[in-house]
């Protein structure tokens, strides 16, 4: 079996007429007539090109050889982005098709090519961002959601100091610490709940909030501080109760050895389509699981990399709950063609069906485009 061919689409949906969610996919062709899909995340307006441009290295090459074909393109691209950044992202694109084209090659889903599965039904955390908490916590409890994420930083708290410090005054620690308060109120003791920072504070201001949040039993506290400095977030870990989540701005297991020998997180968080892809990200759990840390990937991509990141995260044992970005993202099922709804009671339901075990919605996505050809 060899590759024949690489093409890429790039979909706006809508929603009410209104563009909403950008999603970038990958398809690699064969000789034999099989094909696989993957999607890229967090790229810019050049991975086309990109992903063109690394697609020629393995026309010719057996799809099946995963791991080679990524290295492969990899290694060719070491002073061109090869270590992080879009061309690692456009690469995890290419990545997840080669592994959906071997499984179904093979006949068997991804997660057995990947050394089988630990668990069949893949917890889902509702990423909530600022929404009215009691209300998301009854909404997400209702359709079988076991844990719930929200924002507590704000760029425009009237009590920062400018908008480039990143200290926090009094009455911005309060607002803060109240907020966490009343949202572990209205979502209750049994849920689990993490809370979001995005990176907005310094060491001595993200180690305030966390050692403030102590008592609220949190899944995690993610990002205090901005992630290229391991050190610091090493000393907030150390210094706090609070477990500490990060990861999902480094690329590949090399991006991963400082955060995990430092111990400088409780939780890793890498974005499995940003990051390497399927195999890459199994082996930073797999890292990640020596110092008994817990993988809790990233993700806010659609709903074929969701199942495609279900995939890694059966296959490994230390995983906690894969993001859910899209809760009220009435096109979430749209994009997709499945047997059965891919998210039941707040799970994502593998399935025996060869690679991923979905196809993309392609009349769907092409409805999307105003007559632009999907596959490009």
């Amino acid at each position: 079996m060899k590759i024949t061919d690489v093409k890429t689409a790039q979909v706006q949906v809508k929603i009410g007429g209104k563009p909403a969610y950008l999603y970038h996919y990958v398809r690699v062709y064969t000789d034999e007539g099989i094909y696989g899909t993957g999607e890229a995340s967090h790229v810019d307006r050049g991975w086309r090109d990109s992903t063109m441009d690394m697609a020629r290295l393995i026309i010719g090459q057996d799809p099946r050889d995963v791991d080679a074909c990524f290295e492969y393109i990899r290694r060719a691209y070491i002073f061109r982005g090869g270590c992080a950044g879009t061309g690692i992202s456009a690469l995890s694109g290419i990545e997840i098709a080669l592994w959906d084209l071997a499984g179904k090659a093979y006949g068997a889903p991804v997660y057995r090519l990947l050394g089988g599965k630990f668990r069949d039904r893949i917890r889902l955390y509702v990423d909530s961002a600022h929404s009215n908490y009691s209300e998301r916590a009854q909404e997400v409890k209702e359709r079988g959601f076991t844990a719930v994420k929200f924002d507590l930083d704000d760029a425009n708290n009237p009590n920062k100091i400018d908008p480039w410090n990143w200290s926090v005054t009094p009455d911005e620690l309060k607002s803060i610490v109240d907020l966490a308060y009343e949202i572990r109120e209205g979502v209750g003791a049994s849920m689990d709940l993490a809370m979001d920072l995005h990176g907005r504070y310094d060491v001595t201001a993200g180690l305030k909030i966390a050692q403030a949040l102590e008592d609220l039993n949190l899944m995690w506290l993610e990002e205090p501080v901005p992630p290229e400095n391991i050190d610091a977030l090493g000393k907030i870990t150390q210094a706090t109760k609070t477990p500490i989540c990060a990861g999902e701005n480094l690329y590949l297991r090399y991006g991963f050895r400082d955060i995990l020998q430092k111990q400088a997180v409780d939780i890793i968080m890498p974005d499995i389509s940003k990051c390497g892809g399927l195999s890459e990200c199994r082996k930073i759990a797999n890292m990640a699981e020596m110092y008994y840390i817990p993988f809790a990937p990233h993700n806010n991509s659609s709903a074929l990399s969701t199942v495609g990141d279900a995939h890694v995260c059966a296959s490994v044992p230390n995983f906690l709950a894969l993001e859910f970005h899209r809760f009220n993202d009435p096109t979430w099922n749209d994009v997709l063609l499945s047997d059965a709804p891919v998210i039941q009671s707040g799970h994502v339901v593998l399935s025996e069906k060869p690679g991923l075990g979905i196809e993309l919605n392609e009349a769907f996505l092409a409805a999307q485009l105003d007559g632009e050809p999907l596959w490009q």
